[in-house]
């Protein structure tokens, strides 16, 4: 209404029109000092130690205003390794290789290579489900980078679906993997927040083999899950073989440092199909994504 004033109109000037209005402040000594920059413009002042509570605000608020914004009320996250390759480079891997522990290395990497492909699959299935319109529910979520990661965002992107990417800041730069969906793609300083917004959404994780990242992820999922700090929810381990070689769950029972129960938090399946069956069990729906 022109100039005048309404009753919803804001007593105060909004952050951005203050900061249009210093952007234009005479160069003065006194203006120029980084002293008198806006508290929320001044980049020096918040990467300040004593500001680390505000950061971690920050890394919470950000990708959770977005992800609300964009409709995602639900993801399917998908962990795993970022060495496992791709059936197309799987056999140059293998070549690549120059000592006996490399080689043998590159043989089971290789070997590997088949969950590249289910994760791919699992991905494209997801993300093939009929989509109401408004709040979107199953949106794949990965860590946005190469291997297991690349697949899940590659099968989401060939379905037509968006694609979540929670990625992370490390000594060697790791770019998004080129399928994320570019507005659902996020970068994060703190692991911790970045776990959290891993689960906050999740109604389905999948563990594809990994290391030490996807260890850490799967554990405090199935953390959370076995002390009741999240509703539950299916957790599955791509293959058996792998995890059963590495983790002796049952052992973890006999010691008495879980319960035999804790035994059922999560199932190991092989394909996306297998997979999607125990999902779509649990929540009830068809495999056309609606009520059974």
């Amino acid at each position: 209404m022109d100039d005048k004033t309404t009753v919803s109109h804001r007593t105060f000037p909004s952050a951005e029109e203050d900061a249009a209005v210093a952007a234009n402040t005479t160069p003065i000594p006194q203006t120029e000092h980084p002293s008198y920059r806006l508290a929320f413009q001044d980049q020096d002042f918040l990467l300040r130690e004593e500001l680390r509570p505000i950061r971690f605000q920050l890394e919470l608020l950000k990708p959770e205003m977005l992800l609300k914004e964009h409709g995602i009320a639900s993801t399917f996250v998908l962990y795993g390794s970022a060495r496992i390759p791709s059936p197309e480079t799987a056999d140059a891997l293998v070549a690549a290789a120059r000592t006996d522990w490399e080689k043998r290395v590159a043989e089971r990497l290789r070997a590997k290579a088949k969950y590249y492909e289910e994760a791919y699959k699992l991905a494209y299935l997801v993300s093939s489900l009929p989509r109401e319109d408004g709040e979107r529910h199953f949106v794949v979520c990965s860590g946005g980078g190469p291997s297991i990661m690349e697949a899940a965002n590659k099968g989401a992107h060939d379905a037509g679906g968006e694609s979540v990417a929670l990625n992370i800041v490390l000594e060697h730069e790791q770019l998004p993997n080129r399928y994320v969906t570019p507005a659902l793609s996020f970068q994060f300083h703190y692991f911790a927040l970045r776990k959290m917004h891993f689960l906050m959404r999740a109604k389905a994780v999948a563990a594809f083999p990994g290391g030490f990242g996807t260890f850490d992820e799967l554990f405090e999922t199935l953390t959370l899950i076995q002390t009741r700090k999240v509703k539950p929810f299916p957790v599955l381990l791509f293959g058996r073989e792998f995890w059963e070689r590495i983790i002796n769950f049952e052992a973890l029972a006999e010691e008495g440092t879980i319960s035999r129960d804790d035994l059922s938090l999560f199932h190991f399946v092989e394909t996306a199909e297998e997979a999607w069956e125990i999902v779509a069990g649990f929540y009830e729906i068809s495999a056309m994504g609606g009520p059974c």
